[in-house]
């Protein structure tokens, strides 16, 4: 048996419904299911990135009957929350979910898998610098479709970057849907629409590196 890792160990608060983490990934879900309920499209393609295992999308998707409109990849480095992340979409029948063991600071892991119609940007943000973090919401809309949703989340500790990052979408050609902002927690949690022109994918662009 493999010793688990931090990203591994990084879920457990999951387990408590009251966690914080719970708490902000209810909000996630929430905006996943709304997004789905506002487009009639017959095919729909989501990305996740450092998906970790899924919850959010796979949460939604297993409860869905009509999961299979929803075409999507998860990409994540961590071999341990890949395999439970596989685990989950095979328990709930996803086979139109791809886990991609891969680096999601790496514009190249993105060939194949976009434009999408989702992009979930969960736990990403606060794990990077904040350059990477406005150099990831200026290149998103090689990853977008036209229409994209974005669901984004970032911790409001000082100095409380939030405003900035919302700025940033604003010039990248995104018009904000929603930001959650709750009371007695650091979380917070962005959707924002693209309404700008999909620009074509740099396979040897960077977005980010993870801060360990």
């Amino acid at each position: 048996m493999t010793a688990q890792t931090h990203w591994q160990a990084w879920h457990e608060p999951y387990a408590d419904e009251n966690s914080s983490l719970s708490r902000r990934l209810r909000l996630v879900q929430q905006h996943i299911a709304s997004w789905l309920e506002q487009r009639s499209d017959e095919r729909l393609t989501a990305v996740s990135v450092c998906a970790g295992q899924g919850h959010d999308l796979i949460g939604v998707l297993a409860s869905r009957p009509d999961a299979r409109r929803v075409h999507g990849t998860l990409l994540e480095y961590d071999a341990g929350n890949v395999a439970a992340a596989q685990a989950a979409a095979d328990q709930a029948g996803l086979s139109n979910i791809v886990i991609r063991q891969a680096d999601a600071g790496q514009l190249s892991s993105y060939a194949g898998t976009v434009p999408a119609d989702l992009v979930l940007m969960v736990g990403v943000f606060g794990n990077i610098s904040d350059a990477d973090v406005e150099r990831t919401v200026a290149a998103l809309p090689q990853i977008c479709a036209g229409g994209a949703t974005v669901i984004w989340t970032r911790a409001r500790r000082d100095p409380d970057l939030t405003p900035a990052v919302r700025e940033w979408f604003r010039d990248a050609g995104f018009v904000e849907q929603a930001f959650h902002a709750p009371d007695g927690v650091r979380f917070s949690v962005g959707v924002h629409r693209f309404e700008s022109r999909p620009q074509p994918l740099d396979p040897a662009g960077i977005l980010f590196t993870f801060l360990h």
